[in-house]
């Protein structure tokens, strides 16, 4: 698959900054979406482990009824984070301007970036992070729907269709280089409503100086 650049905005006039107010708190995505969100973390994540949820803001979407060990935001935006009632721990990062996790290797069991990958400006070194700080074998759910906010968007995201951001998360996964068993799901849900895709990987841990795991 040919690459697009992954730092244009899709708007040229449009600076992409995460750092400033985000956009009104409404769901990106309907109550069905949602729900499958919540069922592939129910099916994926592991019961009783330590959660890192990247990209978080006012409420992750994680399984009321399964109890974690301990579940970590990342976002822009502090307010949020404070009020997300998942969140054990949580600090604010633009991951844009700093991608590297101020986490120990292998301290999490699991990882999840929700409807939100298409901001990153730099996924692959984020991709390549999550699986540093997640244990061997861990799994990070990458989920995206086709509703977004156009302006805060990569460009090469508004370019493809649905079939297009798998292959290009799925590629970003290929390329950071310390991932296995890379899948792609088409988990919309049958009764309607808003596209719910998933791709998940399984992490080889921390990559070493010389790139190799």
């Amino acid at each position: 698959m040919a690459l697009l650049p992954m730092t244009a905005s899709a708007y040229p006039n449009v600076r992409l900054d995460l750092s400033g107010p985000e956009p009104a708190r409404a769901s990106q995505i309907d109550a069905a979406a949602i729900a499958a969100i919540t069922d592939i973390y129910r099916e994926i994540l592991p019961p009783g482990g330590a959660i890192l949820d990247l990209m978080s803001g006012w409420v992750s979407h994680l399984p009321p009824e399964i109890p974690y060990s301990r579940v970590v935001g990342v976002g822009v935006n502090a307010r949020e984070l404070a009020e997300n009632p998942f969140l054990d721990e949580w600090c604010v990062q633009d991951l844009n301007r700093n991608p590297g996790l101020p986490f120990a290797a292998g301290e999490f069991d699991g990882a999840a970036i929700c409807v939100s990958v298409q901001h990153l400006t730099r996924p692959c070194e984020v991709i390549r992070e999550a699986g540093r700080v997640l244990k061997p074998g861990a799994p990070l759910i990458v989920t995206f729907s086709d509703r977004c906010v156009p302006t805060r968007a990569i460009g090469c995201w508004c370019l493809l269709d649905d079939a297009g951001h798998l292959c290009l998360i799925a590629h970003h996964f290929v390329q950071a280089g310390n991932w296995a068993d890379i899948r792609c799901l088409d988990r919309t849900p049958r009764s309607g409503g808003d596209p719910l895709y998933a791709v998940i990987g399984r992490s080889l841990g921390p990559m070493s100086a010389n790139g190799d795991d």
